[in-house]
């Protein structure tokens, strides 16, 4: 009886080790398997990569866009309050009438009263005080006389 007793504890221990083996895996089995997993990932996110920085310089170039618009509809609605139309005199005009032209920052204002006075209004551009473009932008509400 002993002797069967022993038989069955193992078979069954036999049985659980062989059940154990079937239906798991083995640790070099499992790092295997989670190394394919990441190295997977890693050429998925190499192949995305250059579509993702493409998308962040357009997402750059449109917030750009926007905020040049929301400055140009800012000093439209500006301008159109004031309705102020006259010339302002580089060399008379305070800073606050100089800052309110066009495409004219707080310090550009700043700087166009500190270096008076001007014989024309385009000294602005040769003095390198305003690009040629923001100049443009003031060339035909300002005068130098």
């Amino acid at each position: 009886m002993l002797r069967k007793t022993n038989a069955w504890i193992l078979l069954i221990v036999f049985a659980l080790i062989g059940l154990n083996g079937c239906a798991g895996e083995t640790d070099q089995q499992r790092k295997d398997r989670e190394e394919k997993m990441r190295q997977d990932a890693a050429n998925a996110a190499e192949k995305a990569k250059p579509a993702l920085q493409a998308a962040g310089k357009e997402i750059n170039q449109a917030a750009d866009r926007a905020a040049s618009d929301a400055r140009a509809a800012v000093q439209g609605v500006k301008e159109g309050w004031s309705g102020n139309k006259e010339l302002v005199n580089l060399n008379t005009s305070t800073e606050a009438d100089v800052e309110a032209l066009p495409g004219i920052t707080p310090h550009d204002a700043h700087v166009i009263v500190e270096h008076r006075p001007y014989s024309d209004k385009y000294d602005l551009v040769t003095r390198h005080i305003l690009t040629p473009a923001t100049y443009d932008q003031i060339s035909d509400r300002v005068t130098a006389k």
